[in-house]
Formats: C-alpha cells, sequence, structure tokens
C-alpha cells in the first residue's frame, strides 16, 4: 500500500507545476537568488521571518521557504526549515499547523488557529521534496496534513466545495454570514498533489469551484475580489473585514498560472483591476481607488507574468534582478522568476 501511494504521488507531482521529479536536482532559482533570500529571511534555528510585520514567524512563511528551497534544489536548507516547522508550529492535534509565532512574547504561539494556505504550502511542499530526494518521511508527513486538510477545512456550501481559510471561525456555524473564505488561500498548483496524498474527488471540485467563484467575485468599480467574501448568499465582501483587494489578493493572479490555468479574460481582468498605471495596488473596492501603490519588484512580477502568459511580453530587467527587500515581495518574486524560467523561457 505504501509503495502504491508513493508511486501515485509522484505522479501528481509529475504534473505539478514546480519543477518535476527528473529535473529536481537543476534548480529552478539560482543559487545567488536563494542564498540572497536565505541571508535576508532565514534565522538559523529554521523560522522564515517576516519582516514586513514584526519579524514574526507563520505557516504561510515556513510552506513557502520550504517551497522555494525545494525550488533551489536545497535539500539541507528544506530540512532545516522542516525542522523549525514541525518543531514549533505542528502543535495541534487534528495534524494542522498553528499559524503564528511570536519571537517577542512567550508562549511563542499567540494564536492556535490554523491557517489552511500555509497548510497546504508545507504539505506541497513535503510531497515535491519527498519525491525528489526520495525521503519517505516526508511523504508521510505530507499525507497526514493532506488527510488534516480534507477533514477540517474542506467543506460543502451552497453546492460548492471551498477551502475555509482556518478550522475555527469561518463557518457557516461560526460567523453569521459564514462561510467566508479568503479566495487567496486556493493554492492551485498544490492541489492534485493533495487529491493524491488524499484521495477523495472534493481537490478537483475545491480547483474548479474556486475558478468559478473568481469569476463572480467581481466587487465595485473595477470588479475585484475582495480578501475576505461571505459566501452565505451571494457572494459579497465579509463582514468585519475592510472591502479591499489587499495585500494576500495580489498573489491571485500568479497562483493561477502556476497552477497551469492560463485564463486570458480571467487574467486580464484580474490585472487591469489591481493595477494603477501598470502598477498593482491594494484597491478599495467601494470607491475602486488604490489604497497603496506596490512598486517592488516582487508585486510588479505579478502583472510581469500575467502579461507574460497573456500577450508573449518578456519581463522587464527590474524583475529579472533579485534585490530582496520585505518578506511578502521577496517570496512572490522568485515564485514568478521560477515559473518563467520554467514554463516560459521566451519572456526571460
Amino acid at each position: 500500500m505504501r509503495r502504491w501511494r508513493s508511486l501515485l504521488i509522484a505522479a501528481a507531482v509529475a504534473l505539478a507545476p514546480a519543477s518535476p521529479p527528473a529535473l529536481a536536482q537543476q534548480a529552478m532559482i539560482n543559487a545567488g537568488a536563494w542564498s540572497a533570500y536565505k541571508a535576508k529571511f532565514l534565522d538559523p534555528s529554521g523560522r522564515i521571518v517576516d519582516n514586513g510585520n514584526g519579524n514574526i514567524s507563520h505557516s504561510e512563511g515556513q510552506g513557502y521557504g520550504m517551497l522555494l528551497a525545494y525550488l533551489s534544489a536545497s535539500p539541507a536548507d528544506f530540512e532545516q526549515i522542516w525542522y523549525f516547522t514541525r518543531t514549533e508550529l505542528l502543535l495541534r492535534d487534528d495534524g494542522l499547523a498553528v499559524w503564528k509565532w511570536d519571537p517577542n512574547v512567550k508562549p511563542h504561539v499567540t494564536d492556535t488557529n490554523n491557517a489552511s494556505d500555509g497548510d497546504i504550502l508545507i504539505a506541497y511542499a513535503l510531497a515535491l521534496a519527498g519525491t525528489a530526494w526520495k525521503r519517505e518521511d516526508y511523504i508521510l508527513a505530507a499525507s497526514r496534513m493532506a488527510q488534516a486538510l480534507l477533514a477540517e477545512t474542506l467543506v460543502r456550501s451552497g453546492g460548492r466545495t471551498l477551502l475555509l481559510p482556518g478550522s475555527e471561525g469561518f463557518a457557516a456555524a461560526d460567523r453569521e454570514d459564514g462561510p467566508v473564505v479568503n479566495p487567496s488561500y486556493w493554492i492551485y498548483e498544490a492541489i492534485p498533489v493533495m487529491a493524491a496524498l488524499a484521495p477523495s474527488d472534493a481537490w478537483e471540485k475545491l480547483s474548479q469551484d474556486g475558478v468559478a467563484l473568481l469569476k463572480t467575485m467581481q466587487f465595485g468599480p473595477r470588479k475585484l475580489p475582495a480578501e475576505w467574501v461571505s459566501l452565505k448568499g451571494q457572494p459579497q465582501p465579509a463582514e468585519g473585514f475592510d472591502a479591499e483587494f489587499a495585500y494576500n489578493a495580489i498573489r491571485i493572479p500568479l497562483y493561477l498560472v502556476r497552477g497551469g490555468i492560463e485564463d486570458k479574460a480571467l487574467l486580464t481582468g484580474l490585472k487591469q483591476g489591481m493595477s494603477m498605471d501598470g502598477v498593482p495596488a491594494t484597491i478599495d473596492l467601494t470607491t475602486g481607488r488604490p489604497k497603496t501603490v506596490l512598486r517592488d519588484p516582487g508585486y510588479r512580477i505579478v502583472n510581469d507574468v500575467v502579461a507574460c502568459v497573456v500577450d508573449g511580453t518578456k519581463l522587464p530587467v527590474s524583475a529579472l534582478q533579485f534585490a530582496p527587500t520585505l518578506y511578502y515581495p521577496s517570496t512572490l518574486q522568485l515564485l514568478g522568476l521560477a515559473y518563467i524560467g520554467e514554463k516560459h523561457p521566451e519572456c526571460l
């Protein structure tokens, strides 16, 4: 049974947009860029430091770090990040990770809820690395997390399969306007691998419904999704959150293309809606006005990647030059460069 599961996961990994097993040691991120990223964000303990958010660490950052270490063909760095993740964050009884770890307080875990996108990233990175580097322990850990995600965070509501952002606080039973989702938590490239780790038709439905929902989440003058969306009835910005296309939502087009979803109308609409003079911005959905224009190359690369996919436009020189600034845009830039280098080298 274990051998069968390993073969199934290997097949799913081979189809995933991240580098397939045969190319695992051909790094998709160059050594210089990964060294710069590590120097800026990787603590010796193995935690990825979010320097734009009080130097905390979180499950999303650990998952991103593990994925980037895999794409950099760096097993030792991967193990270092995974060690911190499993010893400091995998503390919940259900097999998911606590989402927040703060170095400035004790105990360091200040919120024990999970963040589903962080869990998906961790499980996905483990499956990729486990398959490429023949680490059964990684694959077993990935399977456990995928099974926990399936049990705790995938729900059916209104005829749709949804990903709850966390196991607590977002379901219909938890909020008057529930269920509430965050469309930036759908990591499309990882979903086929989750289906191999924890077999269920729900994963494919999750992917299909995520794309379909994006096409209905067209709020305000710019017709953009909100970061937090109530699906009690027709989609609408959730109560208690700003009605905005915010920082997390910037990554939605990148997640789509990395997941092999190249719907030109959808991508073009997102790119146009989220931009101010071609530069990404956070958007007040009520007025359509930009709140913060995001000029960092790590944010701008999202539009650059979309332009490559939709129009064949080459990436500008600024996108190719990696000089880490803040954790989040720097992460997006490496994910964007890895994708273009593998799938669209003609845009380099």
